[in-house]
């Protein structure tokens, strides 16, 4: 199979890692610097990615673009990429709900193939092997396999219908996530009492429990801002499937709290418990 041109919307944290396995396989990977910040533009340039000046350009070059971005930015990233009729294979590979994933595959065909994705796992750097779980039509999935193959990114397919992938990705994203929250609480209600060096006492003895890892507290407040919308997204999942979304939403209120946290180096595990404790 001829090695494909790809386009990478937008180089955040996963996104660079992941286009940047892409490369192992792809003629070139390209992104768009049009309003793009620095740090964008240093994770691309760090990737190795072919930055081009427009949208139209990247579409227009690529053979198969993928989609990694806030949740919330999902739906109008699409938007204006079927304004250009892009026509190759475009896989939405966000944490968005079902609903979201069918939606943008009704919005980008019958022009271009739109493969449903969700990464379970970390960024593919430093040994981290991540799983690209995959629906959609089988020669497009097969195509993004091959895009892949020896790399840290491994690729799993679901089948043929648009949303499975979406579905997995929040149904492990809302155990995960969820979980780390309720740690951060539980550990700032026992700080309050004078009592948190006892309760990780407690939860030694149960090394297979998040509690047991009170450090990532830190992680969950620095990625707080983008782990609120997946979380959100799994809220809306959960109501379509008739089940009761309330507990998601809160754990999504919660870390708002942390929102300011994103991209502070300095943060201790005292400074992220203070802002949880501060509306």
């Amino acid at each position: 199979m001829d090695q494909p041109t790809v386009g990478i919307l937008h180089p955040g944290s996963m996104g660079a890692a992941v286009a940047a396995c892409a490369a192992a396989n792809a003629t070139e990977v390209l992104w768009c610097e049009a309003g793009r910040s620095p740090a964008s533009v240093a994770r691309a340039e760090q990737a190795g990615l072919t930055p081009v000046p427009t949208l139209p350009e990247l579409l227009d070059r690529s053979d198969l673009v993928i989609s990694l971005c806030p949740p919330a930015a999902a739906e109008d990233l699409a938007c204006d990429v079927s304004q250009h009729r892009f026509t190759g294979v475009y896989v939405e590979a966000n944490a968005i709900n079902p609903e979201r994933a069918q939606r943008i595959a009704a919005l980008l065909g019958p022009d271009a193939t739109v493969v449903d994705g969700g990464v379970v796992g970390s960024p593919p750097v430093g040994g981290k092997t991540p799983t690209l779980y995959l629906s959609g039509r089988v020669d497009a999935t097969e195509r993004i396999e091959s895009l892949f193959a020896g790399t840290a990114v491994h690729t799993k397919a679901l089948g043929t219908k648009a949303g499975k992938a979406s579905a997995l990705k929040l149904s492990y994203a809302s155990f995960q996530k969820t979980s780390r929250v309720l740690v951060a609480l539980a550990v700032g209600m026992a700080r309050e009492h004078g009592v948190d060096q006892e309760l990780l006492e407690v939860a030694s003895r149960r090394t297979d429990s998040y509690l047991s890892e009170p450090g990532y507290i830190v992680k969950t407040a620095s990625r707080a801002w983008r782990w609120g919308p997946e979380l959100e997204e799994a809220g809306h999942a959960l109501a379509a499937a008739g089940l009761p979304p309330e507990m998601l939403r809160a754990a999504a209120s919660t870390l708002a709290r942390w929102n300011d946290a994103k991209g502070d180096s300095e943060l201790t595990l005292a400074d992220a418990l203070d802002r949880l404790a501060q509306p």
